[in-house]
């Protein structure tokens, strides 16, 4: 009987399954997380895009005439340009344009907010805003 006690005691077959099951939870968590923070960057990414391509847009001369008076997009048109430009987690944002036509500039902002979700509990909210100041001269 002691000698089987012993021989139990020394044996190491189940180690690595229970190895396994206590480190598998850890390791899904963790890379579940790795992938939550990789949709904010994503979120991050398209909303600097797309603003990009609104600011952009916002400086160009449409429909120029032969006096050389230039149709500035309307907020409608720079909306649209950049809803379109939004992709992934972000993509239904509605974009706010703000015009001082003291200054001739135009203020686009873009708010993304998320509350990530880390499998076994929720992170806190993450709200990210970009803003761009455009100058038109038209």
């Amino acid at each position: 009987m002691k000698r089987l006690l012993s021989r139990l005691a020394s044996d190491r077959g189940g180690a690595s399954a229970i190895e396994l099951a206590l480190a598998l939870p850890v390791l899904i968590t963790m890379i579940y997380g790795i992938f939550t923070l990789g949709q904010l960057f994503e979120a991050d990414a398209s909303v600097q895009h797309a603003l990009g391509e609104g600011v952009r847009y916002a400086t160009l001369c449409l429909n120029p005439t032969s006096s050389g008076v230039c149709t500035i997009p309307t907020d409608t048109q720079i909306t649209t340009k950049i809803t379109s430009k939004l992709f992934g987690p972000a993509a239904g944002l509605t974009p706010t344009i703000t015009t001082d036509t003291t200054a001739k500039t135009k203020t686009i902002t873009l708010t993304y907010t998320t509350t990530p979700n880390f499998l076994l509990f929720n992170g806190p909210s993450v709200t990210m805003t970009r803003s761009r100041v455009v100058y038109y001269a038209h």
